[in-house]
Parts: structure tokens; C-alpha cells; sequence
């Protein structure tokens, strides 16, 4: 099942553009940011939950800049040899983000199986909480905009890098309990237990990425709720007589919706071409960034067409 895509409010293109483009930046600023403070604790600790974090945010930082190019590159408008826009583009990053993020769970994997087998105490623990709260505090801040960016765009670009930001803030209340037990509990091996349950999160977390971007590029049908929403538009529009061979599919913010109007077969073209354009632009109202095309049909030439064929 895929995700709403109706909005309470219309953005123009420039104004989604503007948004995404925030987060992107937002993004790498905090990215850059958690690095140093990470690293720094990680020398001071040795801790091993601390070097799966630090590394999470390292390929976090390079997942985000792949982001910002990404996201620059699908805003570009339709040109004569991509007339559908570059949207796709955010489908690719997405792959290449999930490529960082499992290849970060498969080294924190095998740090903490050695540490597990051979614990090592943690020094200055104190300041590994310190580094963590702060990172919590900053992380949620970023994915709390790019929460309401995700919103109000729908890009699968700013989405995907935000569920890694989610993944690090469990993965940063668990940094936190693994410096508590650890240095407060004196239980060495917890840091190695929690360690493996961080690359687990991030294993599940790029099989999620993968998903959404196949789903994408393999223009995969928009959710039940929104075909619905789009049927009961149309078959309540003032002279719809109902449609048929309803087909919808996404890339990156944009939507693409199209079938067949059923009208009365006596109406003028005029007067059908007039009941369809009020349709398209109430369906471009309801949907952001929608493009909307309609087939005008008679009513009763399915049924038609269908006896001719058998």
C-alpha cells in the first residue's frame, strides 16, 4: 500500500521546489555537524555503539549530498527528451542511499560481533552522554522539517532521507542506554548488544528505501485511498456519467492520473470538452503537482467496443 498523496493545501512547483531544497540543505548541515561531535566522543570512548552512530552519520552526510544533487536534478521541468520531468530521479537516489545504509549496518555488524566476543570497557562515558543528547536534540529538529517537507511535497527523495534520520534517533536512545549499562553499570558487553541492534534497524531501513524506489520506477499504481478519492471526484462531477480504465502512477512529486469520462453521447464537443477541463483542474486542486488526462468518452461505447472484440 502506498501513502496518501491528497493535500490540504496546493503548492505551485516553485514553492515544493523551495521546500525540498531546505531539507536538503538542512540535512547535510546537520550531517556535517553530528561527524564531528561523534567523532570526537568515539576517540574519548572507544565505544563501538558510538563508531556505529559516527558511521550511520558519515553515510548519512553522503546519502544527503547524493540527495541535494538528486533533488536539484528531478525539480528540472519536463524538456523534449523527458517529457515526464525528471522525477525519477529522487527513485534513484533512493538506491543508492539504501546501497550506504546496508553496507553501514554490515560493518557495525562486524565491529560488534568482535566487541561481543572480547568487551571492552568505556572511558569518559560522561561525555558520550553529553554528545548523544545533543545529537537527539538536533536530529529531531531535522526530521520533524523534513516531516512537514514530506508533507507538503510527497518526495520520496527528502522521505528516504529522513527515515534515516528517524533510524537515528532509536539509534541514538540506544547509544544512550548502551553508556548508561556500560559505564554507570559496569555491563561492558551491552554496548556490543545494542551495536547489533542498531545495524539490524539499518538493515530494515534500506530493504524500506528499496521498496519505495521500485515502486517508483516500476510506476506502481498510487494508495486505494487516493483511487477512490479520484473516483468519487469524477463520478459526482456535474455531467459525469462515470469512468473507466483508471491509471495513476508517481514520480518523485509529481503524480500522473488519466481514464475515460463517460458522458451523453448528445453533448456538443464543446460542452464536453468544457465538463472534462473543470474536472481536470478540480483533480489538479485536490492532488499537488498532478498532471491530469482525460479520455472523453460516450456513455455506453465500453460496452460497445466490448461486444465488437468477442
Amino acid at each position: 500500500m502506498t501513502k496518501s498523496r491528497t493535500r490540504e493545501h496546493h503548492l505551485s512547483t516553485q514553492e515544493a521546489g523551495t521546500l525540498m531544497r531546505r531539507a536538503t540543505y538542512a540535512a547535510v548541515v546537520v550531517a556535517i555537524v553530528l561527524i564531528s561531535l561523534k567523532a570526537a566522543a568515539y576517540q574519548a570512548t572507544g565505544s563501538v555503539s558510538m563508531l556505529g552512530t559516527l558511521l550511520d552519520s558519515v553515510l548519512d552526510a553522503s546519502a544527503s549530498l547524493v540527495n541535494l544533487f538528486a533533488v536539484h536534478f528531478a525539480l528540472q521541468p519536463a524538456d523534449e527528451e523527458h517529457r515526464f520531468g525528471h522525477g525519477k530521479a529522487e527513485a534513484l537516489a533512493g538506491l543508492g542511499q539504501a546501497i550506504f545504509v546496508f553496507a553501514s549496518a554490515v560493518f557495525i555488524l562486524v565491529q560488534a560481533s568482535r566487541h561481543l566476543l572480547n568487551p571492552e570497557p568505556i572511558t569518559q562515558s560522561l561525555m558520550g552522554i553529553g554528545v548523544i543528547i545533543v545529537t537527539i536534540l538536533l536530529t529531531l529538529g531535522l526530521v520533524l522539517f523534513q516531516r512537514y517537507v514530506v508533507a507538503r511535497t510527497n518526495s520520496l527523495a527528502i522521505e528516504a532521507d529522513s527515515l534515516h534520520y528517524k533510524g537515528d534517533l532509536l539509534m541514538n536512545f540506544t547509544v544512550l542506554v548502551a553508556f548508561i549499562l556500560a559505564g554507570y553499570a559496569d555491563l561492558a558487553w551491552a554496548d556490543a548488544v545494542f551495536a547489533l541492534f542498531i545495524a539490524a534497524f539499518l538493515a530494515r531501513s534500506a530493504w524500506l528505501i528499496v521498496k519505495g524506489a521500485l515502486h517508483q520506477l516500476m510506476d506502481q499504481e498510487i494508495s486505494d485511498d487516493d483511487r477512490e478519492r479520484i473516483k468519487e471526484i469524477a463520478v459526482t462531477w456535474p455531467g459525469s456519467k462515470g469512468i473507466h480504465d483508471l491509471r495513476t502512477r508517481a514520480s518523485g512529486a509529481d503524480l500522473f492520473i488519466q481514464f475515460h469520462l463517460e458522458l451523453d453521447p448528445t453533448l456538443s464537443l464543446l460542452e464536453a470538452h468544457r465538463i472534462a477541463d473543470g474536472l481536470e483542474k478540480k483533480l489538479m486542486r485536490t492532488f499537488s503537482a498532478s498532471e491530469v488526462l482525460i479520455h472523453q468518452d460516450p456513455l455506453g461505447v465500453e460496452k460497445i467496443s466490448e461486444f465488437q472484440r468477442s
